[in-house]
């Protein structure tokens, strides 16, 4: 890479606001919090960034997708503008 023009490519923990789960990654955004992260060499201090949904809160990761009524949405509609089979 050509030094001086890339952001810095650093360990950053990401905190899942929904769940309190955690992950560490790398990451070029920077958070202004830090916590003490376990790892093989010992306690470790990086940042974290809160984000509104992860792997763990998303609904098509986690298996708890809404069930849609589809004949109840085709309902609605010819009742609404009055059509009929």
């Amino acid at each position: 890479m050509k030094p001086g023009i890339h952001p810095d490519y650093h360990p950053v923990v990401f905190l899942d606001a929904t769940t309190g789960s955690m992950f560490l990654t790398r990451s070029t955004v920077t958070g202004s919090r830090t916590i003490e992260w376990e790892t093989p060499r010992g306690l470790r201090t990086y940042p974290v960034v809160v984000v509104e949904v992860t792997s763990a809160s998303h609904p098509f990761w986690t298996g708890s997708r809404r069930i849609v009524d589809s004949a109840g949405q085709v309902e609605k509609f010819r009742r609404r503008y009055g059509r009929e089979t």
